[in-house]
């Protein structure tokens, strides 16, 4: 079963600054994550975040991509049967979890 992906705003306007070979990569990724997107502990594909740099991101996933330096944080809402995709962002440090935390504060995630 394919679970719906849904963007934040901020997570399309991530995606579409990506050159054209990450962004084919971010589509595949999302594709592949979006057919079992539970955690890695229910068989999923998604890792759970917990504390990140003194952000509590409990609840949120991620999903890294090596070879293009990336990774994607999203939430799922078990309810909907929907991913939320929340950041786009570059795994080389921890600014993405940064942008995640004022993306929840933001959104009221």
């Amino acid at each position: 079963m394919n679970w719906e992906v849904r963007f934040l705003p901020e997570a399309e306007k991530d995606f579409s600054e990506l050159d054209g070979s990450k962004k084919l990569l971010v589509r595949k990724a999302i594709q592949k994550v979006s057919q079992n997107p539970l955690p890695q502990a229910e068989g999923g594909f998604g890792k759970p975040l917990g504390n990140k740099g003194n952000t509590n991101l409990t609840g949120f996933l991620k999903v890294k991509l090596r070879a293009a330096g990336l990774r994607i944080v999203y939430k799922l809402v078990r309810q909907d049967d929907h991913m939320l995709v929340v950041v786009i962002g570059a795994r080389a440090d921890d600014e993405v979890y940064q942008i995640v935390r004022h993306r929840i504060e933001k959104h009221d995630l």
